[in-house]
């Protein structure tokens, strides 16, 4: 079955290909046109289950936390890399018990767990209760838990499911 074309997507797809071509000629507008409308319609058989984000508010204030905790990391592992902190063997791979469930949450999960310097994301358990990660500084595993389950899980849970 065939779903309409994303009005939001078909947007930000035209925005994007204009911006990447740096041109705004009718040219480029035409063929951003058609690629933004006809690549969802064409794809839409790929993509089972339709994400449904809720809560603007708690997208915005999960965006801060993850930006702030992005600036604070790369300062963290620019330390240590620069040898202003002493280096210290404390990396490790750990265990989150996750309660998110939601497809589209947990990829927005991975996103935010890799683009935080010094975190990774392993793996998934096959159940997806449980996630895997990879910490370049793991001293205190349970203050890894609350940072996960407090500043990104429960925003994503308010978000997506």
């Amino acid at each position: 079955m065939k779903h309409a074309a994303e009005p939001r997507l078909a947007a930000i797809l035209l925005a994007l290909w204009l911006l990447l071509n740096d041109s705004f000629s009718a040219g480029h507008a035409l063929l951003g046109l058609v690629l933004a409308i006809g690549l969802p319609l064409l794809t839409a058989s790929m993509r089972p289950l339709r994400g449904r984000a809720r809560r603007p508010l708690a997208i915005l204030m999960l965006m801060r936390t993850v930006f702030k905790d992005i600036l604070r990391s790369n300062i963290a592992v620019a330390s240590v890399i620069l040898g202003n902190t002493e280096r210290r063997s404390y990396a490790g791979f750990m265990d989150i018990p996750l309660d998110l469930r939601d497809p589209h949450g947990l990829a927005a999960l991975a996103c935010i767990i890799t683009a935080t310097p010094g975190t990774v994301w392993a793996g998934l358990s096959p159940d997806g209760s449980t996630l895997r990660l990879h910490v370049l500084d793991l001293q205190d595993e349970q203050e890894w838990i609350d940072t996960i389950k407090l500043h990104y899980e429960r925003p994503l849970m308010e978000i997506f499911e």
